[in-house]
């Protein structure tokens, strides 16, 4: 069979909130042909009310993220030779996160546990103030710079477990960035922060598994974060029960 009659079989899920199932397609198989190029395809020409989100179609931007064969990941950066060695492919939403329509899911919950653990900048200073220079070979400026790298795709939250089983759990980029501005030598929440991640649903919830290193496309590492905010708190725990005796 010549290249462009070869095709292959998409399953991809559509619904809403109350649920719904897959839907199969047969899209013709092109070289270097992406996940997001099959999603597009399918609504492009098979069925124009296809839902779905992407933006810069580069791994920038995150937006386009889904479950692929039950695995999350960018569908821009994710070559369909990768994941369809028998020319077959499920796509669908992201899981973990309510579904909007489609492969499109609602993103609140993701971001509002980013609030939730302080994970947003508490100023040291005001615009008035002069800028305090930081030493980026610091220990603390170098294990913020470890983190700064995440793009809010929720691929970690995805992947996790925990949230899977404890809706309450704040999840890995939350904890992440929590742990990244705590670093953060112009952030002035520390003990926020520290009260946020330690309560109901922070970080002594994860359970180490580590789907969040195993699938985040950018190489972070939240389960290392996470366990540095577990020592932290820890810390400032045992300081406290010792300045009572």
């Amino acid at each position: 069979m010549d290249e462009g009659d070869a095709t292959l079989d998409v399953r991809i899920w559509r619904g809403g909130p109350t649920g719904g199932g897959y839907e199969a397609h047969a899209v013709p198989a092109r070289a270097n042909q992406t996940v997001l190029d099959v999603v597009a395809w399918v609504q492009q020409n098979a069925d124009p009310t296809l839902t779905y989100r992407y933006a810069c179609r580069v791994g920038m931007c995150g937006s386009c993220a889904m479950m692929v064969n039950g695995v999350p990941r960018w569908t821009c950066r994710t070559h369909i030779d990768k994941v369809s060695g028998d020319g077959a492919v499920e796509i669908g939403p992201l899981r973990n996160l309510p579904v909007l329509k489609d492969l499109a899911t609602d993103m609140d919950p993701f971001f509002d546990k980013w609030v939730a653990a302080e994970a947003v900048h508490h100023p040291s200073r005001s615009r008035d103030d002069d800028i305090v220079p930081i030493d980026p070979a610091s220990a603390a400026r170098v294990e913020a710079n470890t983190g700064i790298e995440c793009i809010n795709c929720s691929i970690c939250y995805a992947a996790c477990d925990t949230v899977a089983g404890n809706a309450d759990y704040l999840g890995p980029a939350a904890l992440q960035r929590a742990w990244t501005l705590w670093n953060d030598a112009k952030d002035a929440g520390g003990d926020a922060i520290l009260d946020a991640v330690s309560g109901a649903g922070g970080c002594h919830n994860c359970h180490s598994q580590g789907s969040c290193a195993v699938h985040c496309p950018n190489d972070l590492n939240p389960m290392k974060a996470i366990a540095g905010l577990k020592r932290e708190t820890m810390r400032r725990a045992l300081k406290g029960r010792n300045a009572q005796r």
